[in-house]
């Protein structure tokens, strides 16, 4: 009987799983970072203002912090927009969070910075519980001041 490389398994089985939510953000024009150097050539070269999401399988990933976040960038288009995918990229995430380390860990979770400088963050706990609506008017907000600086 041949043994099954039950890792390898589980990994092809989550990336095809996630594949649809990567997706999502990568079609509304974010560049996906999924290495730590990917993240630190992107912050290096993120001149003006960027827009950040930690992305997540969560259901306030799928059903609020995405499609608010697709909303908003229509409204309001930043200089930069990326994403890293918290529980996938393990690495490019804590990269990427190395560039805010004031605010704890929180996925899904969305920054806006500038020149690299973290200006406003949005924790999970300002995503989940609340309509997209609601998330879609203050990001948008945020980003409209951000963007008029």
């Amino acid at each position: 009987m041949k043994e099954v490389d039950t890792m390898n398994a589980y990994d092809e089985y989550m990336k095809g799983i996630v594949q649809p939510m990567r997706q999502e953000l990568v079609d509304a024009g974010f560049t996906e970072l999924t290495t730590p150097d990917a993240v630190n050539e992107f912050m290096a070269s993120a001149k003006g203002v960027s827009l950040v999401v930690i992305n997540s399988v969560c259901g306030c990933a799928a059903g609020l912090a995405r499609p608010a976040v697709r909303q908003a960038v229509e409204a309001v288009k930043p200089d930069h927009q990326a994403t890293v995918f918290a529980g996938q990229d393990k690495d490019a995430t804590m990269a990427m969070r190395g560039f805010f380390e004031e605010v704890p860990p929180s996925s899904p979770s969305i920054a806006v910075l500038r020149d690299g400088q973290l200006e406003y963050f949005i924790p999970r706990d300002q995503i989940e519980g609340y309509p997209v609506e609601q998330i879609t008017e203050h990001l948008t907000g945020v980003l409209k001041q951000a963007c008029a600086q």
